[in-house]
């Protein structure tokens, strides 16, 4: 199979590494000088998994050729910038949005007319380098239909990631899934991004895993108003994370480290939307929204 990732921060590497090694995996980089460091160094996996793979890189879609399968795997803030650049290219793919929170599917969409999936991913790690990403947490990435798709076709990419060496399953509804997702990550991301704390007990316990347990508590008030089941719970989620047993940095917390814009519009801020649809107040989300946007106006202050 001819796969392209676009995008290759960790998440992106991830999926590129692996998949060459059952695949023709291909990377879509914003800088040439990225994209020289993959052709000519390979791209190195170390952590869970320790390798280097070969990965055709380019700035352009049209030095790639045709594809079968394109992972869009950016972050939010530059998905409407991917997916304006993938528009007119690979018209035989089909593609694979695996952002946070709610609403990367339609922003894709809008630019050309493949079918599309639908995922969430929980593998994570850390990017020493635009040729070097380090394995951290090896989890699954959830994948469903979404648009000309249906569940088999959700299954069968799930098998290709399991084949690489990754985790992955399919679904034939992801709402559920992704929606355990979008209350985690809104909670656990905002609250790591404005407490500058790594995941780890301190969610779990005391006066701050109360208030962790109050967000949760907003989130899963705002999926049963949309009428969503949700596959796991957040709050159960949480706490078997904390128990991993290693310090990991949700990726707001490392974007406000670094002073680069968060997610929170992309996550937070599509639970707030849907809690305002169905008219149900979610003052803690409210808050942590508000403060984050804060810690962002700060830099450079």
């Amino acid at each position: 199979m001819k796969v392209v990732v676009a995008g290759a921060g960790t998440i992106g590497s991830l999926f590129a590494a692996h998949l060459a090694r059952v695949a023709d995996a291909s990377v879509l980089v914003r800088r040439e000088e990225h994209a020289r460091a993959l052709n000519d160094a390979g791209l190195r996996v170390s952590g869970h998994s320790d390798f280097t793979a070969r990965v055709d890189a380019a700035t352009d879609p049209a030095e790639l050729g045709d594809a079968e399968l394109v992972i869009v795997a950016c972050k939010g803030g530059d998905l409407e910038t991917v997916a304006t650049g993938l528009a007119g290219s690979f018209p035989g793919a089909t593609v694979m949005t695996t952002q946070n929170g709610l609403g990367a599917e339609e922003i894709v969409g809008a630019h050309g007319d493949w079918p599309l999936l639908s995922a969430v991913t929980f593998m994570s790690g850390t990017r020493h380098g635009d040729a070097h990403v380090e394995y951290v947490l090896d989890t699954a990435t959830w994948i469903g239909p979404y648009r000309d798709t249906t569940g088999d076709d959700a299954r069968r990419v799930a098998e290709l990631l399991v084949s690489a060496g990754l985790k992955a399953e399919g679904f034939d509804d992801l709402r559920p899934a992704q929606w355990s997702k979008l209350i985690f990550n809104a909670t656990v991301n905002a609250t790591a991004a404005l407490t500058g704390l790594p995941h780890d007990v301190h969610f779990a316990e005391g006066e701050l895993g109360r208030l962790v347990h109050g967000l949760v508590d907003e989130g899963k008030a705002v999926a049963a108003a949309a009428g969503v089941e949700l596959g796991e719970d957040p709050w159960e989620m949480n706490v078997l994370a904390t128990k991993r047993g290693h310090r990991h940095y949700p990726s707001m917390l490392e974007d406000v480290r670094s002073t680069r814009p968060t997610e929170i519009e992309l996550i937070t801020g599509s639970l707030l939307r849907e809690a305002k649809k169905h008219e149900v107040p979610v003052p803690l989300h409210a808050a942590l929204y508000a403060l984050v946007r804060g810690k962002e106006a700060s830099y450079g202050c």
